[in-house]
């Protein structure tokens, strides 16, 4: 192994795995080519071709759309043998230039403050995933090496460390609403963007800013297909899940056997934007410094960046793409509140950051998940 491993947003935490949640089990997880024999010997008719643009074969779900095959009372059935991809839940590794642990805090078993250190979790997953990290690495340095000669080619390279002392530098105009709007206007209108040049509005145009985080989400919740609409585990368990068709959000509720039970429609317009409370924001600034940190993050935004065809300087990107991803939060919570009453202090930020943060993995990047 010739690269470096940041463990850095998992240093210091404990994590579980409730026994009553099972949201991890609602990820189709892809069996590797070792672990097939296992499964074709002993359950052949739980291997099935994923669904996708890139599919590989997976374990099946429950009408096809629910909970793996495998979960039975929450409890897994074949936990001893379960794919590798099960047993990194609810860790991620991020391959760049180097290969980052990444915590997905959609998982409630990470916010519990119990469990085991998942430092010690995290080294396992990595040794275990030596051989898919070697070959991943290999392929990752090679694009990022190609992306940022692009970028200087284009005239819109940036140091991306600058850019992250920046935002570490002003957590607080990115967690507040005053800021934000003039953010993404100077991000979408400004050649080269400075936050320092950046004030707030002394009267934000809430609308405006409704309609950016409202896009965003909403965006996420276009699909018709369960397995790609936004989840999110409740306290009391339950798999919430959320569809939007025509600017009307469907909240709907999966159970155990893959049944989607109907709760409330609301109009997307009429979810009021919600602005978090001082203890809101204190949770809010400290997400906002985890995405700060995630080189997937920022591999997301340079995906966009070459999608876009590096016509936007690194700067306008970044800032922009996490102003957007603020809004897209801040608009969940509003949508939790809307239909369960969550609130928008520190307990409803929470609760809109375990809504969102799977989704926020999940976006296309330059590099790859191993």
């Amino acid at each position: 192994m010739d690269y470096e491993v940041d463990y850095s947003e998992i240093s210091g935490r404990l994590v579980e795995c409730p026994p009553q949640c099972g949201m991890c089990c609602l990820c189709q997880p892809e069996v590797l080519p070792e672990e097939r024999p296992f499964f074709k010997r002993n359950h052949p008719s739980a291997l099935v071709r994923s669904r996708g643009p890139e599919p590989y074969t997976a374990l099946a779900l429950k009408k096809g759309r629910g909970s793996c095959t495998f979960l039975n009372g929450r409890r897994c059935s074949v936990y001893k043998d379960r794919p590798a991809y099960c047993r990194q839940f609810p860790f991620h590794l991020y391959a760049s230039d180097r290969l980052q642990v990444e915590l997905d805090l959609s998982c409630r078993g990470a916010w519990t403050g119990s469990g085991v250190s998942a430092m010690d979790e995290a080294r396992s997953v990595v040794a275990l995933a030596s051989s898919r990290a070697d070959a991943a690495m290999a392929e990752s340095k090679a694009v990022y090496t190609e992306f940022y000669a692009n970028c200087r080619e284009a005239g819109v390279m940036v140091d991306p460390s600058g850019l992250r002392m920046s935002v570490s530098e002003n957590l607080a105009m990115f967690s507040d609403i005053s800021y934000l709007g003039r953010i993404m206007d100077a991000a979408s209108i400004e050649p080269v963007m400075s936050l320092r040049a950046i004030q707030p509005d002394r009267e934000p145009d809430m609308a405006s800013l409704q309609e950016a985080g409202m896009e965003s989400a909403m965006e996420s919740m276009g699909s018709e297909d369960p397995l790609s609409v936004p989840v999110y585990c409740d306290p009391q368990w339950n798999w919430n899940m959320f569809m939007a068709v025509d600017g009307t959000v469907e909240w709907m509720v999966m159970d155990d056997e893959g049944e989607l039970h109907h709760k409330a429609f609301a109009d997307a317009a009429d979810v009021r934007l919600r602005v978090p409370d001082q203890e809101g924001a204190a949770v809010l600034r400290d997400y906002i410094r985890t995405l700060n940190s995630r080189d997937s993050f920022m591999g997301s935004v340079f995906s966009l960046m070459d999608e876009n065809g590096y016509e936007d300087d690194m700067s306008n990107s970044y800032y922009g793409c996490l102003s957007v991803s603020i809004m897209d939060l801040l608009w969940r919570m509003s949508l939790l509140d809307h239909f369960m009453g969550t609130g928008c202090g520190a307990e409803g930020m929470r609760e809109a950051i375990i809504f969102y943060d799977m989704d926020r993995l999940d976006a296309p990047t330059i590099g790859a998940f191993v």
